[in-house]
């Protein structure tokens, strides 16, 4: 019996060393700015002028891509819902946003906006200047952080928007 359980503590030890060898924690990954192509925002989904400089895809690691949106002056997305939600901060200009039967909302640089789950909304550039924003955008275990929707209609868009903390 002696021999039996010298054999299995043996062998338990290998195994443990071997899977502490194999076992190594991931290096930390960096990835350069412009090294990912920027691409326009297609036409099916966004009315104006939009670039979209992606910035890391979802993993296994974390269900959560982000990216640089730009839309120049008066740009905009369609409608659309996000399966797990998005994060939206506004890093330069002034935009838009509005969940389906709201008012419009002004969004400015330092604004987080969290678009919960399913939420029909839309965003995009205010008429009169260009607006950036970063976006953490959920997806879920098929991959998919979108549905598109509709176009945003030109009364759509011209809508009033509420007044925000700085016109008060």
């Amino acid at each position: 019996m002696n021999a039996i359980f010298l054999k299995t503590a043996l062998f338990a030890a290998m195994l443990s060393t071997a899977c502490a060898a194999v076992a190594e924690p991931p290096a930390q990954q960096i990835r350069r700015a412009g090294s990912q192509a920027s691409v326009a925002g297609p036409a099916q989904v966004f009315t104006g002028a939009v670039r979209v400089d992606p910035l890391f895809p979802g993993t296994g690691d974390i269900n959560a891509s982000g990216a640089y949106v730009t839309f120049e002056p008066g740009a905009r997305s369609a409608w659309h819902t996000h399966p797990k939600g998005q994060h939206i901060i506004v890093t330069q200009g002034v935009g838009l946003t509005q969940e389906w039967g709201q008012p419009i909302q002004r969004i400015r640089p330092g604004d987080v906006v969290w678009c919960p789950p399913g939420v029909k909304h839309w965003h995009g550039a205010a008429a009169e200047t260009g607006m950036t924003h970063l976006v953490v955008t959920g997806q879920n275990e098929q991959g998919d952080n979108v549905t598109w929707m509709e176009k945003v209609s030109d009364a759509q868009y011209r809508g009033q928007p509420a007044p925000d903390a700085t016109s008060r």
